[in-house]
């Protein structure tokens, strides 16, 4: 297990230190099933920016997301003044209208980055691998919580297709001093329709599985009705008052009868 996480911990930092200038998916390795319906996995710019940084000041990495249906002339994620735009997912349609921002977080340390010993604890693999990667549209509750004051990462719609580009801006000064480019198009996952699920132990239709369920409900039908015409027989046959019946009706036979031979 630890020479495995070993391994693609290097592996990542090779992939980092050569990547070209533009968001990347994340190695599968690390993120299964990525794209999933509503997030994107994309490996964070380790040493990407490191000739733009100086000693004494800070900075952070913005994370700008729109739809690759976008139109082009919007995609501008700075204002004249070299300000990073704060656009949101509410105000762009969720990136139909432009790039919105979709995080912000500390420049990755390309100098000393997670130990690998961590890489080997079970406890501690989540935690490290965060440190290399981040996941677009992996907060649901963002856009309904009035209390929410932080940059908003929402889910992103199934069967779209979308472009990433990541932005250094200097904390002190408030403008941007780097930024990749537009990552190539990345499509999220379409999800499956109802009647083309393949259902086990076989390859089912939607029209087998709808005649399957008018026999099932048929068959529960007569079942029931059969139990039910037991029940009526059984209650029937321990009813008292057709005891009480048949012994009166008896009784008065019995006392014509003597009457009968009298005369």
């Amino acid at each position: 297990m630890l020479s495995h996480w070993i391994v693609l911990v290097l592996c990542l930092g090779q992939l980092c230190a050569d990547q070209s200038m533009k968001p990347q998916l994340a190695a599968p390795q690390l993120a299964i099933n990525n794209p999933t319906l509503t997030t994107v996995a994309l490996e964070k710019p380790f040493c990407t920016f490191d000739s733009s940084l100086h000693p004494n000041k800070s900075y952070a990495i913005y994370l700008y997301v729109m739809k690759s249906s976008g139109s082009t002339i919007s995609s501008m994620v700075t204002d004249s003044n070299s300000k990073p735009i704060d656009s949101t997912f509410q105000q762009t349609l969720g990136g139909n209208l432009g790039p919105y921002k979709a995080a912000s977080f500390d420049v990755p340390n390309c100098v000393s980055p997670p130990k690998l010993a961590d890489a080997g604890d079970i406890n501690k693999v989540s935690d490290v691998l965060k440190q290399y990667l981040f996941r677009v549209g992996d907060d649901g509750t963002c856009l309904y919580d009035p209390n929410f004051l932080d940059v908003c990462n929402p889910p992103l719609a199934p069967d779209t297709t979308y472009r990433f580009k990541y932005v250094l801006v200097d904390n002190t000064e408030g403008i941007m001093k780097d930024q990749t480019l537009w990552s190539d198009p990345i499509k999220t996952r379409k999800a499956n329709l109802p009647m083309k699920i393949d259902i086990w132990p076989g390859r089912r239709s939607g029209s087998m599985i709808v005649i399957t369920s008018i026999l099932s409900v048929s068959v529960f039908l007569l079942l029931a009705g059969l139990l039910a015409s037991v029940f009526s027989a059984l209650v029937e046959s321990e009813d008292p008052s057709a005891e009480t019946k048949d012994t009166s009706g008896t009784t008065q036979q019995s006392e014509l009868r003597p009457q009968l031979t009298s005369e």
